[in-house]
C-alpha cells in the first residue's frame, strides 16, 4: 500500500524481455537504504517488487498484465519515473490510499501555467472517469492529486510548484501517456451496490442499496 506522495525520481536504465513481460533496471535519485528484495516499489504509481538491489539501482520485473494496463509497454532507457517505497503503518498518511493496481491509462490534453500552479486536463476513458469525483483523489503516475473539474472523459488538475519540481508531472507534455488509479473506495462500493464489478451472487446477496445508504443518513 502507498499514499501517492513521491519520495523521488528515478531514471529507467535498461528494459529487456522477461517471457511475456519485461524486466526494467531502475536508478533511483535517492538513498535507498533498509530496501530489501522483496520489497515493493511503485514506479509511475505501479506496485512492482525489487528483485534485485545494488545501491541505488533495483531491478523489477513487469507482468504481461501490467504492461496492459500500464505505459510500461512504450517504456525505454532514459525515461525519468516517479518512485515511493511502500507505506510503513507508522507513517502519517499525508495523500490517500494508493494501491499501486493501475486501472488504466489517460492522455495529457492541456497543461496552463499560472504561475502559482499549473493547470494540467487528462482525458480518460469512461469506464475509469466513472470511478472519479469533484474533490476527490486519483493517483497520475502514482502522485496523489485532488479532481477539481470532472467530466465525462476528462478531469481537471490544479499542481503546486513543489509538487510540479519533484515529480514527473512537471515536464511531461500534452499527448504523453499516464498511469491512472482511481480511488479504491468508489470500486468497493460500486461492487456493494451491485453494480458494474458485482456478480449476480453478490448483487441478490448484498443489503446494501440506495434505500439502505438513505435510511443510514448517507444519501
Amino acid at each position: 500500500m502507498f499514499t501517492g506522495i513521491i519520495e523521488g525520481l528515478g531514471t529507467l536504465r535498461a528494459v529487456s524481455p522477461a517471457g511475456l513481460g519485461k524486466r526494467f533496471t531502475v536508478e533511483a535519485d535517492f538513498d535507498l537504504e533498509g530496501t530489501k528484495i522483496g520489497d515493493s516499489i511503485a514506479v509511475n504509481g505501479a506496485c512492482l517488487t525489487a528483485v534485485t538491489l545494488s545501491g541505488r539501482l533495483f531491478t523489477v520485473d513487469v507482468a504481461p498484465e501490467t504492461l496492459s494496463k500500464t505505459t510500461f509497454m512504450s517504456a525505454r532507457p532514459g525515461d525519468r519515473v516517479n518512485l515511493e517505497r511502500a507505506l510503513r503503518l507508522s507513517d502519517r498518511l499525508d495523500g490517500h490510499l494508493v494501491s499501486g493496481h493501475i486501472d488504466g491509462t489517460g492522455v495529457i490534453k492541456s497543461k496552463n501555467d499560472l504561475g502559482n500552479a499549473v493547470i494540467v486536463t487528462i482525458s480518460v476513458p469512461t469506464e475509469l472517469s466513472r470511478y472519479m469525483i469533484k474533490k476527490g483523489s486519483v493517483a497520475v503516475d502514482g502522485i496523489s492529486l485532488t479532481i477539481n473539474q470532472l467530466g465525462t472523459d476528462s478531469f481537471e488538475l490544479s499542481i503546486i510548484p513543489h509538487t510540479a519540481k519533484i515529480t514527473s508531472i512537471g515536464f511531461k507534455k500534452p499527448g504523453e501517456n499516464v498511469n491512472i488509479e482511481t480511488d479504491i473506495i468508489g470500486k468497493y462500493i460500486e461492487r456493494f451496490m451491485g453494480g458494474k464489478g458485482a456478480s449476480a451472487s453478490d448483487s441478490q446477496g448484498s443489503a446494501i442499496d440506495r434505500a439502505f445508504l438513505v435510511k443510514a443518513g448517507f444519501i
